[in-house]
C-alpha cells in the first residue's frame, strides 16, 4: 500500500490543482501523508536528531531498562497499560517550558527553538491548504484554534528503544491524536510506526532525506464535519535499533471553542414540509442546492431556489 506523498514545491507550478487534489484525498481517505520539499532546513533537522539521540544515550537510557516495566517483561508478563518509550514533552506556544525541563543541553534547546519556528510556519501553511480544500476561509483553522492566546504548539520527543521482548508490549498503544495537525520528524533507519486503514495496519517506513510525516488529529475531523478523519495508529516495539520520533502538535488553545465550520454543516432544525416544497421543484436536480437553500432559510437568508425568506 503506497502512502500518499505531497510535494509542496508543486503548489507554485502548473501542477497545483493536481497537488491540492492529492492533499484532499490524503486527508479524506487516509488521515495521513508524507511531504517533500517542505522548506525546513535540512542541516537543522539533522542536528536536532543528533542532539536528541545524544540526550537519550546520556540521560534517559538507563532509567527505562532499570524500570519495573522491564523487570515485568523478564518474568514473561504482558504489559497492556504502559508504553516502551523514553520521552519528554516540550511546550512552545503560547509559552515555552524548555527552561523547566531537566538536563537539556543549551545546544538542544537552541536547535529545538529554531526548528519549531520554521515548523510553525509550515503548520500554518498546511492549515491554510486544508481549509482551501474544504472550501472555507483560508485562516479558519488558525482562528478556530487561537482562543485567547493563539494556537497551542508542543512537541513529544521520544525514543522507542530496542526491546528484549517485543511481543509483550507496544512502543505506543493504539490511539488517535487529540489535536489538530501533527508533523513528525522520525527515524531514517528503524521502523515501527503503523496506521490503521481499510481494516489493516499499514507500516510507515522510516523517513529518508528528512521527509516529514503528517497526520490529522481529532480536532480537524470535528472542524471539517467529518470530511477529514483522524487515523488510529501505534508504535510497535523492535528487537533491533532505537526509533527516533519528534512529533510536533499544532493544536487548539486550551480555551478555544471547537465546532464544525458552519459552511460544512448539513442543514438542521428545519421543517420537513419546507424540504418537501423544495424537493418537488428540484427532484431531478442536485440535492446540494436543496441543502444550501435549507441552510439559507434556517439562517434567515433567501432560498437559492425560491428566492423567498
Amino acid at each position: 500500500m503506497e502512502i500518499p506523498v505531497i510535494d509542496l514545491s508543486k503548489l507554485t507550478s502548473e501542477k497545483r490543482s493536481e497537488t491540492m487534489a492529492s492533499l484532499h484525498d490524503a486527508c479524506a481517505k487516509w488521515g495521513f501523508f508524507m511531504i517533500d520539499n517542505h522548506g525546513i532546513d535540512m542541516e537543522l533537522m539533522e542536528k536536532l536528531k543528533l542532539l536528541v539521540n545524544q540526550h537519550y544515550e546520556n540521560i534517559l537510557k538507563s532509567s527505562l531498562y532499570d524500570s519495573e516495566m522491564a523487570n515485568t517483561m523478564e518474568n514473561n508478563g504482558y504489559i497492556s497499560d504502559k508504553d516502551w518509550e523514553s520521552s519528554f514533552f516540550v511546550w512552545h506556544r503560547p509559552s515555552s517550558n524548555m527552561d523547566e525541563l531537566p538536563n537539556l543541553s543549551k545546544d538542544l534547546c537552541k536547535a529545538m527553538d529554531e526548528y519549531i519556528d520554521q515548523l510553525i510556519k509550515l503548520a500554518e501553511k498546511l492549515s491554510g491548504l486544508i481549509c482551501e480544500n474544504l472550501g472555507i476561509e483560508k485562516n479558519h483553522m488558525i482562528k478556530a484554534f487561537s482562543g485567547s492566546k493563539g494556537p497551542s504548539v508542543g512537541t513529544k520527543v521520544a525514543i522507542y528503544p530496542h526491546c528484549p521482548r517485543p511481543e509483550l508490549i507496544r512502543g505506543l498503544r493504539e490511539h488517535t491524536d487529540a489535536g489538530g495537525v501533527i508533523l513528525l520528524l522520525q527515524d531514517d533507519q528503524v521502523p515501527g510506526l503503523e496506521f490503521f486503514k481499510d481494516g489493516k495496519w499499514v507500516k510507515i517506513p522510516p523517513s529518508k532525506n528528512n521527509r516529514l510525516f503528517v497526520n490529522i488529529g481529532d480536532q480537524v475531523e470535528i472542524l471539517s464535519n467529518g470530511v477529514y478523519k483522524s487515523a488510529l495508529h501505534r508504535v510497535m516495539t523492535m528487537k533491533d535499533g532505537n526509533r527516533l520520533s519528534i512529533a510536533t502538535f499544532y493544536n487548539p488553545a486550551g480555551d478555544a471553542i471547537i465546532s464544525p465550520a458552519p459552511t460544512l454543516l448539513l442543514p438542521n432544525h428545519f421543517c420537513f414540509q419546507d424540504y418537501l416544497n423544495l424537493y418537488t421543484k428540484t427532484k431531478f436536480g442536485d440535492k446540494s442546492i436543496r441543502f444550501q437553500s435549507l441552510k439559507n432559510m434556517t439562517n434567515g437568508h433567501p432560498s437559492i431556489i425560491t428566492g423567498e425568506n
